[in-house]
């Protein structure tokens, strides 16, 4: 608008003196320019640049490695997890692990990090990685956390192998900082000479009259003591007496929530009352409900990228694992469905994404597909 125009406005004048009023006693917003994206950059990093700086062994099949910046380390909540970038044999990959250690360590996160068959990076880290090697990681991220108002004092962990470390790092923090909570754990694992943290959790659960600890082993060996088998319904019946007024958490195996959420469910728990955190995606995809018939693991496609580049992939993993192998990098997080970092527009051809991928509706309208949970069935043609 023209200043001729604006004079003729009733309070023109007014507003001008008070401008010149405010210019020379006001405060000087100018001097603060940035401030507030220094806070936001500094507690929500998009990378953060960390050192081994310790390994424990904590099993025959497990470590634990200890990330430090040598300064500040943002704020967690116990359950979250951090995602790892590496440079494995050439190809840019990585994975997302929870953080073990309490939020109240302020000085380190740790990870632990368990093997996984034919795990690409698991066996990088447990067999190649080495104190003082640095390692880009994303910031804190995840809902797989207690929140005060919507969840109950109560709380029930169910957890299998690796699924222990969001757990850990929640009964750390409420040992430690004297948390006003009570926790069941029942933890399954295959065999009882590799279970991660047991003497650890054998003896909080022994000190501290609010934490209860079952471990629950599929094959044990002749002098444990335990529980056997699988946790079920009865194991939860019995050790808890109670059911209502807790909340239930699950982290592990996609096998476990097969077996252990009907478990769950069969008892009347409401599905609120149950939270479940994304624990990457399943084994063996062709026996998952819904993979079509006509289409075997190993059969192999071509995707077609933009700038008329093709690459080829396999029906049996995600497109993002082909993606990184071809060296297309596409940013990720959770590489578990959920967080939609990795997304790309699926232009035509046709993928199979397992039950519990968390696609946005806009994302089914425009057809975008999580490419850390999209397999490939036939020829795509994709933009990124």
């Amino acid at each position: 608008m023209k200043t001729e125009i604006l004079q003729q406005l009733d309070g023109y004048g007014d507003v001008i003196k008070e401008i010149e009023v405010l210019r020379k006693y006001g405060y000087d917003y100018s001097i603060d320019r940035g401030t507030i994206r220094q806070y936001i950059d500094r507690l929500h990093p998009a990378s953060l640049d960390l050192k081994i700086v310790d390994i424990i062994e904590e099993t025959p099949s497990a470590r634990t490695l200890r990330l430090a910046s040598g300064g500040y380390l943002p704020p967690f909540q116990a359950g979250q997890y951090i995602a790892l970038t590496l440079d494995i044999g050439g190809v840019r990959t990585g994975r997302a692990y929870s953080i073990s250690s309490p939020p109240n360590q302020t000085g380190y996160y740790d990870i632990t990090v368990r093997r996984v068959e034919e795990g690409y990076v698991s066996s990088y880290l447990l067999e190649e990685a080495s104190p003082g090697q640095r390692i880009v990681t994303s910031g804190p991220s995840g809902n797989f956390f207690f929140h005060p108002i919507l969840h109950d004092r109560t709380m029930v962990l169910i957890a299998g192998g690796s699924g222990i470390t969001p757990f850990m790092s929640m009964i750390r923090e409420i040992v430690q900082c004297g948390i006003d909570r009570e926790v069941y754990l029942f933890y399954g694992n295959r065999s009882d000479d590799d279970v991660i943290f047991h003497d650890e959790l054998t003896e909080i659960s022994s000190t501290f009259s609010n934490i209860h600890y079952i471990p629950v082993i599929e094959k044990p060996s002749r002098n444990y003591k335990g529980l056997a088998g699988y946790i079920t319904a009865d194991v939860l019946t019995k050790e808890l007496r109670e059911l209502s007024g807790k909340t239930y958490y699950l982290c592990g195996p996609p096998a476990m929530y097969d077996f252990c959420l009907p478990q769950i469910e069969g008892l009347g728990i409401p599905k609120k009352k149950i939270r479940r955190e994304m624990y990457g995606t399943p084994k063996g995809i062709s026996a998952h409900p819904g993979w079509p018939s006509g289409v075997k693991e190993d059969a192999v496609v071509t995707v077609l990228l933009q700038g008329g580049r093709t690459i080829t992939a396999s029906s049996g993993e995600p497109l993002l694992n082909s993606l990184e192998r071809n060296g297309v990098i596409v940013p990720f997080l959770c590489r578990s469905g959920e967080c939609s970092m990795c997304r790309v527009k699926l232009l035509s051809g046709k993928v199979f994404q397992p039950e519990g991928v968390l696609l946005r509706k806009s994302d089914r309208e425009y057809g975008y597909i999580h490419s850390c949970a999209a397999y490939p069935l036939e020829d795509l043609e994709i933009l990124i």
